[in-house]
């Protein structure tokens, strides 16, 4: 007899969960493109992703997934055979530069490994060898959804300013935008990047590109640039349909008007904190289930973990196991270990993430957990019991 029938809960790092209120909002019929609500609020909407982002500076939006934005960025801002320096902490970091490479960038890549974050010396080190400022860009993942580690921003911003090095810095922001802390401005970002099924809690389909002066000032030396990804006229519009570069995602930005309403009725502090709450629940339920069992924190430095998302070593095979369990018999599904393959595991059965970020709460993520412990006792995977009541007093401040 399977438990998982009812209303299933998508515990994966995105797509994240999206709200009634977004889903009702979106639920209507197809509206005017051409006057009337929909290119009215598009200005107030523009404002507002602004704000999630911490930036006075410009926003594009694409139609697109994350790689969309990915590559928006990069026509944005470097030439093809120009160089840009990628510093990896994970998959999509090292993803994000094959983009580069297939648009004829040249990359050179400092790779941190999946368990940390960046050495700042090899970072200066790098810069430093490059006296003759070939790098157009340094290009790093704020939270990289596979590792689940958090990158800081303004050591890198420091040690450029110091070495005098004009190279943009562009972050990508996808996993994490409106779950961890991020200040685009604050930070001395040039280029951020997100998208709209994560913290945003809308559906997959809309990218988003904030800029500040100085990489439109780059953009303006680039001699080509295609007319859907140029962000030139999608960031200052004369007419409705080229914030889009044609006919609007209509639906998608219903959703997002509202999306953005319930963040800023929140308040980006407030939701912060409670990402924060609820990750360190979670990180109690784990290590207390890991005191008597293989189950560990892929990052164990808590300074170093997104509020986001958590990715999880158990030993393979039950990683798989445990992610079929839960899906099948709880009615959860878990995030598989995408790029956390090893040459005993290389399928990553060993692995699983949970997602946390946007729409989720204390009862959402207490009801996760107790389903994993479920599927551990079940599955006879060594654990000690009691993580559950561990993570719920980190929730009631015991």
């Amino acid at each position: 007899m399977s438990l998982a029938n009812g209303r299933t809960y998508l515990a994966i790092p995105g797509p994240s969960v999206v709200p009634d209120a977004v889903l009702r909002s979106m639920h209507r019929a197809s509206p005017n493109i051409y006057e009337g609500e929909l290119p009215d609020m598009m200005p107030n909407l523009v404002r507002d992703l602004k704000r999630v982002a911490r930036t006075d500076g410009h926003v594009a939006i694409y139609i697109s997934n994350g790689h969309g934005a990915w590559e928006a960025a990069l026509a944005n801002t470097v030439g093809v055979g120009e160089k840009v320096l990628v510093l990896a902490t994970g998959f999509f970091a090292m993803a994000w530069s094959r983009i580069a490479e297939a648009r004829g960038i040249e990359v050179d890549v400092l790779d941190f490994g999946n368990g940390g974050t960046f050495d700042l010396a090899r970072v200066e080190e790098a810069l430093k060898a490059d006296s003759a400022h070939a790098y157009k860009a340094v290009m790093a993942v704020h939270v990289d959804t596979s590792s689940s580690n958090r990158n800081e921003f303004a050591p890198l911003r420091a040690i450029l300013d110091e070495l005098g090095h004009p190279a943009l810095l562009i972050a990508d922001c996808i996993a994490a935008m409106g779950c961890d802390r991020f200040e685009m401005d604050a930070w001395g970002v040039d280029v951020a990047l997100t998208g709209s099924q994560k913290g945003l809690m809308c559906p997959p389909g809309l990218g988003f590109v904030f800029f500040n002066d100085k990489a439109a000032e780059g953009r303006r030396r680039l001699k080509h640039v295609s007319t859907y990804w140029d962000w030139t006229a999608r960031a200052a519009p004369e007419a409705f349909y080229q914030y889009f570069s044609g006919t609007a995602p209509t639906h998608h930005l219903y959703g997002l008007r509202t999306a953005l309403d319930m963040i800023h009725t929140e308040g980006l502090e407030a939701i912060w904190a409670r990402h924060a709450t609820l990750a360190r629940a979670i990180w109690a339920a784990v290590e207390h289930w890991g005191q008597d069992g293989p189950l560990r924190l892929n990052i164990s430095d808590p300074a170093l973990r997104s509020h986001a998302v958590t990715a999880m070593a158990i030993g393979k095979p039950h990683g798989k196991e445990l992610r079929r369990w839960c899906s099948d018999q709880a009615g959860v599904t878990l995030g598989i270990g995408l790029g956390m393959g090893t040459d005993e595991d290389p399928m990553s059965d060993g692995f699983f993430r949970f997602g946390h970020m946007g729409h989720v709460n204390a009862h959402m993520i207490l009801g996760l957990l107790g389903s994993v412990e479920a599927g551990l006792g079940t599955l006879n995977i060594p654990h000690r019991p009691g993580g559950v009541t561990e993570a719920a007093k980190v929730i009631s401040g015991v």
